[in-house]
């Protein structure tokens, strides 16, 4: 966040990723109540005209000084099942923006206004298909999978990136997202290929801004189930192989559920992927029809334009005037359509 130019100020509070039995069990209360003030301090500082926020445990200091001075709140949620600190939280906002429908109902849509945005992503519209394969070097008449496991549990990906390629690589092109820990292996893995498949087969670290590019590119996806990484699947109309973090309140299995159920996915469980499953996921290439009818079904659950949905709902709030009907904020998060993806 220093990076991009944007004021920041931390919290005292602490992410609650630990279940273990330590000394946070006694000072994360107390980093809870020295939170309080320290946000209160910060807000009547700052006068803000509206906050956004995820919610979840870490809101909640902001939320409640919000609360004691009356700035309104704007929360989104891309869960389909939003998690407990969500639901507590979600009491603390005036407006709620959501990715799935039944996100609403979860959250208790009658006692606030309760808008179905989608989740919002970086622009689809910034590189197109044929200037994203250009600039990564992939010609046309190639396929190309990207491969990437998320921040979380990226080693089983890995595996079977591994197990897979000499197979793999022969079939298709692949960009594989490694993360800082696999890349090593997967440069191994590279220069152990024949010297003419080695171009075929591109591991990164990261790709962070260049991810648009992948995606723009891209014949096929085999990813995690994030609320990002589903928007942005379906915001270039591509198919998915999705293995669902089976961590987390089983959060990302519920949420590519709703994908497979639209006919945008295959969904393979975390246990059962390996270079086998990589291996089918890639066979969706072979066969077109199959793999355009997940690219429409994709593209008609698609909503490039959820940022812009979602920031005309906080600048309602901080102009104290009544928020946009759904009709409109379902146009706007609709955004213009993009082309196929093959």
């Amino acid at each position: 966040m220093p990076a991009t130019g944007i004021p920041f100020r931390r919290l005292v509070v602490r992410s609650l990723r630990s279940v273990d039995f330590n000394f946070h069990v006694i000072l994360d209360p107390l980093r809870l109540a020295i939170s309080m003030p320290q946000a209160l301090a910060m807000l009547l500082a700052w006068r803000p005209a509206a906050i956004f926020t995820t919610g979840g445990y870490l809101a909640l200091p902001v939320l409640v000084a919000a609360a004691m001075l009356r700035i309104p709140v704007v929360m989104w949620d891309g869960n389909v099942v939003p998690g407990r600190s969500v639901r507590v939280t979600a009491r603390l906002a005036g407006c709620l923006a959501v990715t799935f429908g039944s996100t609403c109902r979860a959250l208790g849509r009658r006692r606030r206004p309760c808008f179905v945005t989608g989740t919002p992503i970086r622009d689809p519209g910034q590189i197109d298909r044929a200037a994203a394969r250009t600039a990564l070097g992939i010609p046309d008449d190639d396929k190309l999978i990207l491969i990437f496991g998320g921040s979380q549990a990226v080693r089983r990906f890995n595996s079977a990136v591994a197990d897979a390629l000499p197979r793999l690589i022969r079939k298709v092109r692949v960009i594989h997202v490694a993360g800082d820990v696999g890349y090593p292996g997967a440069v191994a893995g590279r220069d152990a290929l024949p010297s003419e498949l080695r171009d075929r087969y591109r591991p990164e670290k990261f790709l962070t801004d260049d991810m648009t590019t992948a995606l723009a590119a891209a014949d096929l996806v085999v990813g995690r189930a994030g609320s990002s990484t589903l928007a942005e699947v379906a915001a270039f109309g591509l198919p998915l192989v999705v293995v669902p973090y089976p961590h987390a309140a089983g959060h990302q299995q519920l949420n590519a559920e709703e994908l497979v159920r639209a006919g945008a996915a295959r969904l393979i469980g975390d246990e059962a992927f390996d270079a086998e499953g990589l291996l089918a996921a890639a066979a969706i290439l072979d066969d077109r029809a199959l793999a355009g009818s997940m690219a429409a079904a994709a593209r008609s659950l698609a909503r490039p334009g959820a940022a812009d949905a979602v920031a005309e709902l906080v600048l309602a709030a901080a102009e104290r005037r009544p928020f946009p009907d759904a009709a409109h904020v379902e146009s706007v998060s609709r955004g213009p359509a993009l082309g196929a993806a093959g």
